[in-house]
C-alpha cells in the first residue's frame, strides 16, 4: 500500500495527540477541539466531517446517559441503593470497590457499559460523601468494570454485537450469546482483583489543595462533636415517660437530640416537653463517651443503622449552621424557651455565640440579642425555611440544597424504557435520548438542571476525537498500519501473530470508536489467519475484544464520563491503565487461543 502524503499528516496528527494527552499541555478537552481543527485546515477531513463529532452516537448518548443519571439522582433512588451497599461495606474500601465492580460488570454483560456506568455513578457519589472515601478512588474501578463487563457476552459492547455479522462475511461460523463468557468471565476478576492488590498504588488520593468545606470549617472554627450514634429505648428503661425538659440531655450528658422515630414517623430536633416511648428510635449528637454514658445511664440499647442516622450523617441531607439574629429581629429579648426553636423550626440549638461568650450545654433561658449567632444542627430543608431574613439570618449555605423529590417510579421507568428500546435494537442514542427527555417531560428534571448535568468537558473530548478515527480510515493510514505490521509478521509463532493483533486493535479503539475499529481490522485479520494457518474466528474474536481494552487514555466514554467527577487527570489513566491493558491482552490472548486456535 502505497505512502501518501495524507497518510503522513494524519500520522503525525496522531502522534501529536498522543504527546499531548501524555504532557498534558493542555485540558483533555482543549486538546480534541484543537485536533478537530487542525484535521480541517490540514484538509484531511471537510469541515462538515470535522465537526460531525458534536452529532455523533458517542457524544449524544453520552449526552443523554448524564441527564438520566441525574434523573436517577435526584429522584432519591441514589438512597435506596447506597444504603445498602453501605450497610454492607461500611467505609472499607476493598469491599465497596469489589461489591461495585462485580455488580457493574455483570449489568454490562447485558447492556452497554456506559448505561450500566451512568447508573451506579450517581450512587458512587453518594457513597463518597456518606464514608470519606475520594471519589477518585471508586470511579475508576467501576469504570474499568464496565468496561471489561461488556466482553461477558455477545450483547455487551458494540464491536462483539457486529462480530457475527463481520465473520459471516469471512465465510467463518458466528459465535452465541455466552461463546466469550469465559474469556469475559477471565478478565473481569482480573480488573477486580487488580484494584485489589495495587490501587491504593496507583489510583489518585484526591485533590490536596481542595479547599475544606463549609462544613469542615464550621466544624474546626467552633470545634463541634460530629459523632452522630442512634440508641432504641427498651421496655424497661428508666427513661420511658419522661421528657427531654426532664432529663436534661444537654446538661447533664452534653448530648443533642436530634431525632426521634416511633412507628417509621421521624420527629426531626424534638420539643422539650416531647416524651420518651419504648420503642423509640434516638439520634444522639455528641461525643462517644457521652453517648456511652447516656445509653448506660438509662439502659438504652445501641443500634447501627437507621434511615434517620443516616440522613443526619450525610451533608447533602443535613448539616451544621449559622443562624444570626438581624437587629429589629421579633426574637430579641426572648429566650430558645420562649420561642420554642425546636418546636416550631425542627432544628437542634447547639452553641449560642453571644459576644466573646462561647455557651453550649443549656442555654434556653439566655435571653438573644441582635447579633448572637446560634449554631444549629438540621435537615437542609429546615434550615432554609429557618432564614427568613428578618427573624433570622443564615450564614451558612447549605452544601446540598433541597431539591423537590421526583417520583423515583417515573425515574426508573424513565432508566428502564431506555435500556430496554436499546437492547431490542433501537440505536443507543435514540434510546437513551428519549429516556433523557421523557425524564424532562414527566418533571424527573427540570430542563435547566438537565443542561447543567451535562459535562462539556466530556462532549468535546469525545467530539474532537472522532474525526481523528474519520481522517484515520478517510486517507488509508489506518490500512496501511495495519497492513505493513502484518506483513512483518509472516511466519511468526501464533501467539506472536495474535499479540500484534490485539496491540493494534487496542491501538486503534484508542483514537477512533471500537466498532470502527473492529470493522476496519476483522477483514485484514481473517485474511492473516487463512494465510497463517491461524483460525480466523478466533482472530476475528480477539479484534472484538481487544477492541474494548481502552484504558490508558480517557477516550473510550466511560472513562470520559468519571474523569470530571473522579477529578483524574491522563496521567492517572496512564499509570493505571498501562499494566491492566497488558494484563488485558495476556489474558485475551492465551484464553482466546487456548479455546478457539
Amino acid at each position: 500500500m502505497p505512502f501518501t502524503t495524507d497518510i503522513a499528516l494524519v500520522l503525525a496528527v496522531l502522534l501529536g495527540t498522543i504527546v499531548l494527552f501524555m504532557s498534558e499541555r493542555f485540558r483533555v478537552d482543549v486538546t480534541a477541539i484543537l485536533i478537530m481543527v487542525a484535521l480541517a485546515w490540514l484538509r484531511l477531513v471537510t469541515p462538515a466531517e470535522a465537526f460531525s463529532g458534536l452529532a455523533s452516537t458517542a457524544v449524544v448518548s453520552i449526552i443523554g446517559v448524564m441527564i438520566i443519571g441525574c434523573g436517577i439522582d435526584r429522584s432519591g433512588v441514589m438512597n435506596r441503593i447506597t444504603r445498602p451497599i453501605v450497610r454492607i461495606a461500611g467505609t472499607n474500601e476493598l469491599k465497596l470497590t469489589t461489591i461495585i465492580s462485580s455488580a457493574a460488570s455483570l449489568l454490562s454483560g447485558f447492556m452497554q457499559n456506559i448505561g450500566a456506568a451512568a447508573l451506579f455513578l450517581p450512587a458512587m457519589m453518594r457513597i463518597s460523601k456518606r464514608t470519606g472515601i475520594p471519589a477518585s478512588r471508586l470511579l475508576m474501578p467501576l469504570g474499568f468494570a464496565a468496561i471489561l463487563g461488556g466482553t461477558l457476552t455477545l450483547v455487551g459492547s458494540g464491536p462483539l454485537i457486529i462480530l457475527n455479522d463481520l465473520v459471516a462475511r469471512g465465510g467463518e461460523d458466528g459465535f452465541g450469546l455466552f461463546s466469550v463468557t469465559p474469556v469475559g468471565a477471565a478478565l473481569v476478576a482480573a480488573g477486580i482483583l487488580y484494584f485489589l492488590l495495587f490501587g491504593k498504588k496507583l489510583l489518585p488520593s484526591g485533590k490536596h489543595d481542595e479547599a475544606p468545606s463549609l462544613q469542615q470549617e464550621i466544624i474546626e472554627t467552633w470545634q463541634l462533636p460530629t459523632s452522630i450514634n442512634a440508641c432504641v429505648i427498651p421496655e424497661k428503661s428508666s427513661i420511658a415517660g419522661k421528657t427531654c425538659e426532664e432529663i436534661q440531655p444537654w446538661s447533664k450528658f452534653n448530648i443533642n437530640i436530634l431525632s426521634m422515630t416511633e412507628r417509621g414517623e421521624t420527629q426531626y430536633a424534638p420539643w422539650r416537653h416531647t416524651s420518651f416511648i419504648a420503642g423509640q428510635e434516638l439520634a444522639l449528637l455528641g461525643e462517644r463517651k457521652n453517648f456511652d454514658r447516656f445509653v448506660e445511664e438509662f439502659g438504652l440499647e445501641r443500634i447501627e443503622d437507621t434511615e434517620a442516622l443516616n440522613d443526619l450523617r450525610s451533608s447533602e441531607t443535613a448539616g451544621f449552621a449559622e443562624v444570626i439574629i438581624p437587629p429589629r429581629s421579633s426574637v430579641i429579648g426572648k429566650t430558645i424557651r420562649e420561642i420554642a426553636m425546636r418546636k416550631n423550626y425542627s432544628v437542634e440549638p447547639v452553641i449560642l455565640l453571644s459576644g466573646e461568650r462561647k455557651v453550649r450545654a443549656d442555654f434556653s433561658d439566655v435571653p438573644l440579642e441582635a447579633g448572637n449567632t446560634i449554631i444549629v444542627h438540621g435537615l437542609w430543608g429546615r434550615i432554609s425555611q429557618l432564614a427568613d431574613k428578618r427573624t433570622f439570618v443564615t450564614a451558612t449555605q447549605a452544601e446540598a440544597l433541597p431539591s423537590a423529590r421526583s417520583n423515583p417510579y417515573v425515574a426508573i421507568l424513565c432508566f428502564i424504557a431506555a435500556i430496554v428500546m436499546a437492547l431490542s435494537g433501537v440505536h443507543l442514542a435514540l434510546s437513551l435520548m428519549t429516556g433523557a427527555l421523557a425524564m424532562i417531560v414527566f418533571g424527573v428534571v427540570p430542563i435547566d438542571e438537565a443542561y447543567r448535568a451535562i459535562d462539556w468537558r466530556t462532549v468535546f473530548l469525545l467530539a474532537g476525537l472522532i474525526p481523528l478515527g474519520i481522517a484515520m480510515d478517510k486517507t488509508g493510514a489506518a490500512k496501511y498500519v495495519a497492513y505493513n505490521m502484518m506483513h512483518l509478521l509472516e511466519g511468526s509463532h501464533p501467539l506472536v501473530i495474535m499479540t500484534t493483533v490485539a496491540a493494534l486493535s487496542t491501538l486503534f479503539s484508542l483514537f477512533m470508536s471500537n466498532v470502527a475499529a473492529t470493522v476496519l481490522l476483522v477483514p485484514l485479520v481473517m485474511v492473516i489467519g487463512q494465510i497463517s494457518g491461524i483460525s480466523p474466528r478466533a482472530l476475528a474474536l480477539l479484534v472484538a475484544v481487544c477492541a474494548s481494552n481502552s484504558f490508558i487514555l480517557p477516550t473510550h466514554q466511560v472513562n470520559a464520563l468519571l474523569m470530571s467527577p473522579g477529578g483524574y487527570r491522563n496521567a492517572d489513566y496512564l499509570r493505571a491503565g498501562s499494566l491492566m491493558t497488558l494484563i488485558f491482552i495476556l489474558i485475551a490472548v492465551g484464553l482466546i487461543y487456548g479455546i478457539f486456535v
